[in-house]
């Protein structure tokens, strides 16, 4: 295993660690204003939320690590401690990215990658309209966490606003990841597009709290077949099947069609449940072929 010991490795090497490891990071595409009202927009991927009552969101216009300048979005909060951030669709990405080029003071990014500038409500910077998500933000404080190349400096703020488009909610009212196909950062040139075949949903253990792997019978464990992420999936249910729910008028359907089916692989059967979301069964129809697994 490779080992990093940042106190022994250039900046350069742990950066690159930082973003390939640390991934998909979002993209908060920062919109503020200088002193003089000079607009600004440039991508951030050191971004994310930290709390909702406040509203609290944190990025970071980092050093850059070639000859430890700030870049014109730090400077601005100073002067003007205000921030729009807009979410990044893929549509929007290839965009984004000529926004982020090393523009000189006083150039605006929005006219440049080709941005329509939409007033805000509650802030000066304004809205990049193409988002379907906008967040406005009073900066509550900016922290520096060091002054040498690639250092980062925390831009703490508190959400005032947020505007979200109609047309990427789904019928339960929240914003559908698959039509809001926004974009995350990965390390080097590559990103990820979070929509499609990317997606997959895992329920949250709220409502109950599952066995775990531990309480899972052995013979089961040692089937090299089924992956810890199975087993894990299996030992999610809050409690193992009862005696009851093992009599014949008592099994589910799943279960008897492979009890019935003598053709089919026991284990393929059971991992084929799994996926399907049908996790008690499969672990039912394993308990019931216990002399077939061992």
């Amino acid at each position: 295993m490779l080992t990093i010991n940042p106190k022994e490795s250039t900046t350069q090497e742990v950066h690159h660690a930082l973003l390939g490891g640390i991934a998909p990071r979002p993209i908060a595409f920062a919109s503020t204003i200088d002193k003089d009202g000079n607009p600004n927009l440039s991508p951030f991927s050191f971004f994310n939320a930290f709390g909702a009552n406040p509203p609290t969101i944190i990025f970071s216009p980092a050093r850059r690590g070639k000859d430890n300048t700030n870049k014109h979005t730090f400077f601005n909060v100073n002067e003007v401690p205000e921030v729009v951030i807009n979410m990044v669709t893929f549509d929007m990405v290839q965009q984004m990215s000529l926004a982020s080029a090393d523009f000189p003071k006083g150039v605006n990014e929005f006219k440049k990658a080709g941005f329509t500038m939409l007033k805000s409500e509650s802030v000066r910077p304004f809205r990049v309209k193409e988002s379907p998500i906008q967040f406005e933000c009073i900066v509550k404080q900016v922290i520096e966490t060091g002054q040498e190349g690639g250092a980062g400096n925390l831009v703490i703020c508190e959400v005032s606003r947020i505007h979200i488009d109609e047309d990427i909610l789904g019928d339960d009212g929240h914003i559908d990841p698959n039509l809001a196909d926004l974009v995350g950062r990965m390390g080097g040139n590559y990103y990820v597009r979070t929509s499609g075949e990317s997606l997959f949903e895992i329920p949250k253990p709220v409502s109950s709290v599952g066995i775990g792997i531990d309480q899972i019978p052995d013979f089961i464990k040692n089937i090299k077949e089924i992956s810890s992420a199975e087993l894990a999936q299996l030992a999610s249910i809050d409690k193992l099947p009862s005696k009851v729910e093992f009599q014949k008028d008592n099994l589910p359907k799943e279960v008897l069609f492979g009890m019935n089916n003598k053709e089919l692989m026991t284990v393929c059967y059971a991992k084929d449940l799994i996926y399907n979301n049908h996790i008690k069964e499969a672990l039912m129809f394993l308990m019931l072929n216990k002399e077939d697994l061992t």
